[in-house]
């Protein structure tokens, strides 16, 4: 399992990432404001300003401080992999 780091210790499994996008547009905050109001938000930005939203693939979003250029060169970097042994 690869996992990303998303900031402030905080990871996310790079297998069920779908989108990473900027949180400016009218549309991403309507998405926002509806997962919030559906208990579907995952704050992951520690009180900091989001910069933005990963869209996972269960319906999920992840709010990350990180600009969505740096969370994508983690993706690109392969992320923190994981073993089975590691995790138990």
């Amino acid at each position: 399992m690869k996992l990303i780091n998303i900031g402030f210790g905080n990871m996310i499994s790079a297998g069920r990432l779908v989108a990473i996008v900027s949180p400016d547009s009218a549309p991403i905050k309507r998405m926002v404001q509806e997962a919030r109001d559906r208990g579907i938000l995952i704050d992951a930005t520690y009180g900091r300003k989001t910069s933005s939203v990963l869209i996972m693939d269960n319906d999920h979003l992840v709010l990350s401080a990180l600009t969505p250029e740096t969370v994508a060169g983690r993706t690109e970097e392969g992320g923190t992999s994981v073993s089975e042994e590691e995790r138990l």
